[in-house]
């Protein structure tokens, strides 16, 4: 998908309909997206420390919106151990620096062999990554959502199509 991602349809409405695309089209498009069954799960017991925590704030934030949707738990899940391993990483690199170096002990004297980027860095990085591909992807922010719009079909409006398709009946002839 290029471009910029879209509004959800419920900040849509909120807003007043500032595109002018009309009310009843915005609320048809909030009635196609599907919905799923409300309430998450208890944290799961294998969740500890920072994960349980963030576990337990974003659920609290996602009933506040009204997102707390049950497919998203293991989603959810997924995000709070990437952010505690992202944290966990960072505080790593603060303790240790971002640079590490490679000795060797010469003749009672520390030569520096090499110097490279901590390993934690990459490890932060890509929990990073994965927490903000979950947030913004999987269902924990609004925009999805709005991405999985269902169109439904209209029972009168297919009946009245097929008879304005059909082709038209030949003219008597009057002779």
């Amino acid at each position: 998908m290029r471009g910029r991602k879209p509004k959800p349809t419920k900040r849509q409405i909120s807003e007043g309909d500032p595109r002018q695309r009309g009310k009843r089209k915005i609320a048809a498009k909030l009635d196609a997206e599907p919905q799923a069954a409300r309430g998450l799960p208890a944290c799961p017991r294998h969740l500890r420390g920072r994960a349980r925590a963030c576990w337990n704030f974003w659920t609290r934030e996602l009933e506040l919106m009204d997102l707390d949707s049950r497919p998203d738990a293991q989603m959810l899940e997924g995000a709070c151990v990437g952010y505690a391993r992202a944290v966990q990483a960072d505080l790593l690199i603060e303790k240790q620096g971002l640079v590490i170096e490679e000795c060797k002990i010469v003749k009672d004297v520390i030569v520096v062999l090499k110097r490279r980027v901590h390993p934690a860095v990459a490890i932060s990085r890509a929990a990073w990554r994965q927490v903000q591909a979950f947030c913004s992807e999987f269902g924990l922010s609004p925009v999805s959502r709005t991405r999985l719009a269902i169109e439904k079909p209209e029972g009168g409006e297919s009946d009245l199509m097929t008879l304005l398709t059909a082709p038209r009946a030949p003219r008597p002839t009057v002779n």
